[in-house]
């Protein structure tokens, strides 16, 4: 299949390099930053640089819209498609009909149009084996579709169907599970190193505690600490020592106290 990127961030970085590896062509690559777009071109074999959103020439069967949402209907506002070629957004959270809309609006041509979600966190540069990341398709013909599974499956062996709602609800669980607690991290990282203590002491515990949630189904079932115990003593000196430290920490862990307790805690 011929396709070809707007933009060149960290979802088109691997994106458009996973595609190549299967045997696809990446003809074009449009970037608001020249310089992203020659960095993910210099990955590729034969790409060209797309200088607009001019697209009304590409060759593209497939136009994959790799930009954030906050500026998917600016990028909609601007671009010329080729009559008829498939286009497909890779948010998680934007509804098929969203974009459905913002094409009849905004395009001078008729563009089928689709989405196709990889369910995985992307840096640039960072080793990704493609084949065990889920993707969720869904178009809006059955044609385009099974085109889209198919291309899925080329690059993974997890590959589902679903509906905008299924896949909001999804990324919301993927924002929770990855975002959220990444975040957590942050803060354990930059609390100890407050109290000159290498974060590295953590990481038997996270590599254990993703293993055991992983393998357990439901992460409840693993779930261990002060709050299942009901060690409200423990619990209120460490809330105390963050207070002092940082009062949004403090209550960053009183809310997900509060939240275990609910959940496992009985009088």
């Amino acid at each position: 299949m011929i396709i070809s990127f707007v933009g060149a961030g960290n979802v088109a970085w691997h994106l458009a390099q996973a595609f190549e590896g299967a045997g696809h062509i990446i003809s074009e690559i449009y970037s608001r930053d020249p310089q992203n777009a020659r960095l993910l071109a210099s990955q590729l074999y034969d790409t060209t640089i797309q200088p607009d959103l001019n697209l009304s020439e590409s060759e593209a069967q497939l136009i994959v819209l790799a930009v954030p949402e906050t500026a998917l209907e600016e990028v909609l506002q601007r671009i010329v498609f080729p009559p008829r070629t498939m286009v497909v957004n890779t948010s998680g959270s934007k509804s098929l009909q969203e974009l459905r809309q913002l094409t009849e609006v905004y395009s001078d041509v008729p563009v089928r149009v689709g989405v196709f979600y990889p369910l995985q966190t992307f840096t640039k540069g960072s080793d990704i084996d493609y084949t065990s990341i889920p993707f969720c398709v869904e178009a809006a013909d059955e044609d385009m579709e099974e085109i889209l599974v198919q291309l899925a499956q080329t690059v993974s062996n997890v590959v589902y169907r679903m509906d905008s709602e299924e896949r909001k609800v999804l990324h919301i669980a993927a924002t929770i599970a990855n975002n959220f607690s990444n975040h957590l991290y942050s803060i354990a990282h930059d609390l100890l190193e407050i109290h000159h203590i290498e974060f590295d002491i953590l990481k038997p515990l996270l590599e254990q505690t993703i293993r055991k949630s992983v393998a357990l189904g439901d992460p409840a079932k693993g779930q261990t600490g002060l709050a299942v115990r009901g060690d409200w003593a423990t619990i209120g000196e460490h809330m105390a020592i963050l207070q002092d430290i940082n009062p949004e920490w403090a209550n960053i862990y009183r809310i997900l106290t509060d939240s275990i307790r609910s959940r496992h805690y009985y009088d």
